[in-house]
């Protein structure tokens, strides 16, 4: 009698994670944005595996390498990025033979990539890995961490297979919504500076314009190119940073010291402008942990868009505080404001409030670059302003959470 028992039992669990597949099916067919899919995935394949945990490695096959992404039992955003090398790897492993792997041992494993575990901090006992294919193409690798029960089975390889199939195709189909969505935006972009060279290229060689004509339209056309410059290396910020190809290096580091360092490199724009900046963090302020260069890039965003929408002999604040759930800053201005109707769309790509000061230089991806820079870091920012008195971004980032091993 028990030995007819084992069978059906798992014969009825297969069958529920079945219809959990079916459930989880339409949940993924639904959703096109990729961060939030992703989530879908890693939870799903922990349910229907009963594993204690599950993560997801994208491919980058330009690069010939494995970027992790997400994981049910973090949420420490700054591991996306994390490369895991096609060489010495089960994921590698997986991705290159494109066969699932059931390990019961990982440590004794030759495979096992340990590196992993010293940044999750969770102990790998127990692993299921599939590959993640749609129309022949590898897209990365689906990981189920440590069976709460037993070992994984047969059973779990193919409910996780099935799963792998249908999350492959939402994957890329997330991809493709966001990569045309991005460049139909930034194609758009581009035809005013093309334009307007194409105009200037086409009257140089016009007999009748003079040569002071000549000189304007030739400065014209440099200031049209630095723009196409600067704005095809914000979209390639962009696009990285969205992506999840973005590797995050935390240290610690002293935000007084750092603040002014932000401030000594914007002090000559703000004296062109007469803008007096001010840095205030009280003096027992902890060291803060993010990655430095990263956060330098949006702390001088914010400045610069303080300077340049500033009223001139203004000010530009940025004010440090901390509690118990982690730190603050703001940068506020005395500036032209922001009407109320465009606050909410001020971090979407390539958006420029309209009113005074709108005719400033700009790509208009800095704040949405702002926006996943800070988001990667677990934290968020926000922004308060009102027309005539200027604007604050606040941004509020987490303390690090103190995990055991």
């Amino acid at each position: 009698m028990g030995h007819e028992e084992i069978p059906m039992l798992e014969t009825e669990k297969r069958l529920e994670g079945y219809r959990r597949l079916i459930e989880i099916s339409r949940d993924l067919a639904s959703t096109l944005d990729l961060d939030n899919l992703l989530g879908r995935i890693t939870h799903a394949a922990a349910d229907i595996t009963d594993a204690e945990a599950a993560s997801i490695l994208l491919y980058d096959d330009a690069a010939r390498q494995l970027n992790f992404q997400v994981a049910t039992n973090l949420d420490l955003q700054t591991m996306r990025g994390l490369v895991v090398p096609l060489e010495g790897s089960v994921a590698g492993w997986i991705v290159t033979n494109r066969q699932p792997v059931l390990i019961s041992n990982a440590h004794e494993d030759p495979r096992f990539y340990q590196n992993i575990e010293q940044v999750t901090r969770l102990t790998t006992k127990s692993m299921l890995g599939i590959p993640l294919i749609t129309k022949e193409k590898v897209v990365g690798v689906l990981e189920a961490i440590n069976k709460r029960t037993g070992d994984f089975t047969d059973a779990d390889v193919d409910l996780l297979l099935v799963l792998g199939a249908q999350a492959a195709v939402a994957i890329e189909n997330a991809r493709l919504f966001q990569q045309s969505d991005l460049i139909a935006e930034f194609v758009h972009e581009l035809r005013t500076p093309l334009a307007s060279i194409g105009t200037s290229t086409y009257l140089l060689l016009r007999p009748e314009i003079s040569q002071e004509q000549r000189e304007l339209m030739i400065k014209g056309i440099q200031s049209e190119a630095l723009r196409l410059t600067t704005l095809a290396s914000s979209f390639l910020d962009l696009a990285r940073l969205e992506s999840g190809r973005v590797q995050y290096h935390l240290s610690q580091f002293d935000l007084q010291l750092f603040l002014d360092e932000c401030c000594q490199f914007m002090q000559s724009k703000a004296e062109e402008n007469a803008i007096t900046l001010n840095v205030e963090v009280p003096a027992d302020f902890p060291p803060v942990e993010a990655d430095r260069d990263k956060f330098k890039q949006v702390v001088l965003n914010l400045v610069s868009n303080a300077i340049k929408y500033n009223t001139p002999n203004g000010r530009v604040d940025l004010r440090a505080g901390h509690d118990n759930n982690g730190w603050m800053l703001a940068v506020s201005d005395t500036g032209f404001g922001i009407a109320k109707k465009s606050l909410s769309h001020l971090f979407e790509k390539f958006y420029r409030a309209q009113g005074l000061g709108s005719n400033a230089p700009g790509t208009g991806l800095g704040l949405s670059i702002c926006k996943q820079i800070v988001s990667g870091h677990g934290g968020s920012i926000a922004v308060n302003s009102k027309a005539g008195e200027g604007t604050t971004f606040t941004i509020h980032m987490p303390n690090k959470k103190q995990e055991t091993s």
